[in-house]
C-alpha cells in the first residue's frame, strides 16, 4: 500500500528459534528436522535441519516481526539446503520428500512477500525455489497420487511460482541473467497453451532470441504440429531442468504419436512394426516400456519385439501410462547434484544474454 514500507527480515536461521521450540513441544517436527539418532520424547529439533513450515496468513492477524522473517540471503540458503540435502534423500519416499519440500518452499515465498526485498534479489530466490520444485515434482513416481504429495496441488504451486517470478521480471528492475532460461521453462511447462505462447511472444525480441527460449519455442511448435520425430529429437537435446519442466507432457505426446501410427498403419489383417523403431522415435526407456505403451492402448504384440496394428483395436482409456523418463530426464543429470542444477542450470544451455531485456 502507498506509504507502507515493508520490513526486512533479520532471522538468521532456516527456522526461527520460537517456531522450532513450539513445534518441538507440539510434536510437529518432521523426521527430516530432528537431531539424527535422537530417541527422546518429544524428539529434539536440529537447528541445522529444521526449516520454517508454511502457515497460511489469517485475516486480522498482525504481520510477523522482522525477527521471524528470513532475509533473502537466508531464504536462498534455505532453498539451496532443500535442493542439496533434502531433495536427494535416498532413504525417504520421493512423495514424502516432495510434500516436505513443497511446503517449505511455500514458506520461503511467503517470507519473501512479507518483506521489502529488491526485485533482483527476490528473482534469485524465486528462480531457485521454482527450479527446486520442478525437480522434486519430476522425480515423483507413478504412485505419487496415493502418497502425501498431491500432484494437482503441486501443479498449482508450480504455476503460482511462475506467476510470481514473471511478475518480478515484468517490473523491469534487473538485471535477471536467468530470465531467458526461466521464460523457456514457463513455455515448456505449459506446452501447447495458447495463452502461454502469447505471453512469451510478447517478450522483447532480444530475449526471445536467447537459446533457451528459441529451443522452447521450437519444442512448442513441434508439439502443436504433432511432429513426433522432431519433437522427441528436440526433447533429447534439452538440459535437465527444462526436461523436468516438460516431462508432464511426454505421455500425451507419445499417445498422440501412437494414435497417428494406428491411423496410418492399421489394416483388417494387421500390419506389424518393430518396437525398436518406436523406442528410438519416442525416446522410450526400452522395449519393455514400448510393449507396455502398446498394450495399454489395446494393440496386440507379435512376439517380444513387434507390435500389430489391427484396425479397430486402438483405444484410449484414462491417462497415458506413466513413464520413468530415464532417457528424457534422469540421464541428463550426468553426475551433477540437484543443487548444482538448481543454482546454475542456464550455464549448460550456452545462454546468450539479451542486450536489453526491457
Amino acid at each position: 500500500m502507498p506509504g507502507c514500507e515493508l520490513p526486512v527480515g533479520t532471522c538468521p536461521d532456516m527456522c526461527p528459534a520460537a517456531e522450532r521450540a513450539q513445534r518441538e513441544r507440539e510434536h510437529r517436527l518432521h523426521r527430516l528436522e530432528v537431531v539424527p539418532g535422537c530417541r527422546q520424547d518429544p524428539p529434539r529439533a536440529d537447528p541445522q535441519r529444521a526449516v520454517k513450515e508454511y502457515s497460511r496468513p489469517a485475516a486480522g492477524k498482525p504481520r510477523p516481526p522482522p525477527s521471524q522473517l528470513r532475509p533473502p540471503s537466508v531464504l536462498l540458503a534455505t532453498v539451496r539446503y532443500l535442493a542439496g540435502e533434502v531433495a536427494e534423500s535416498a532413504d525417504i519416499a520421493r512423495a514424502e520428500v516432495a510434500s516436505f519440500v513443497a511446503d517449505r518452499l511455500r514458506a520461503v515465498l511467503l517470507d519473501l512477500a512479507l518483506q521489502g526485498a529488491g526485485d533482483a534479489e527476490a528473482a534469485v530466490v524465486l528462480e531457485a525455489a521454482l527450479a527446486t520444485l520442478l525437480t522434486v515434482v519430476a522425480r515423483l513416481g507413478p504412485d505419487a497420487a496415493r502418497g502425501p504429495a498431491d500432484p494437482v496441488l503441486l501443479q498449482a504451486q508450480v504455476q503460482e511460482g511462475f506467476g510470481s517470478l514473471r511478475r518480478c521480471y515484468a517490473r523491469g528492475a534487473g538485471p535477471h541473467p536467468r530470465q531467458p532460461a526461466f521464460q523457456g521453462l514457463f513455455l515448456l511447462y505449459n506446452l501447447g497453451s495458447v495463452e502461454a505462447l502469447h505471453e512469451v511472444l510478447q517478450l522483447p525480441a532480444a530475449l526471445r532470441a536467447c537459446p533457451p527460449l528459441r529451443k522452447a519455442l521450437a519444442v512448442d511448435a513441434a508439439f502443436r504440429e504433432g511432429n513426433a520425430a522432431r519433437l522427441f529429437r528436440l526433447l533429447q537435446t534439452l538440459p535437465y531442468l527444462p526436461s523436468c519442466a516438460v516431462q508432464c507432457h511426454v505421455g500425451h505426446a507419445r499417445r498422440e504419436a501412437l494414435a497417428r501410427f494406428a491411423r496410418a498403419f492399421s489394416t483388417p489383417k494387421g500390419q506389424t512394426l518393430p518396437l525398436g523403431f518406436m523406442v528410438n522415435l519416442l525416446a522410450l526407456d526400452g522395449l519393455r516400456e514400448a510393449r507396455d505403451l502398446c498394450q495399454a492402448h489395446g494393440l496386440p504384440l507379435d512376439g517380444e519385439e513387434r507390435v500389430v496394428f489391427l484396425r479397430g483395436r486402438y483405444v484410449e482409456e484414462g491417462l497415458p501410462p506413466a513413464s520413468t523418463c530415464k532417457v528424457l530426464v534422469e540421464s541428463k543429470l550426468r553426475g551433477r547434484t540437484l543443487e548444482e542444477v538448481v543454482m546454475a542450470e542456464e550455464e549448460d544451455e550456452g545462454t546468450d544474454r539479451p542486450g536489453s531485456p526491457a
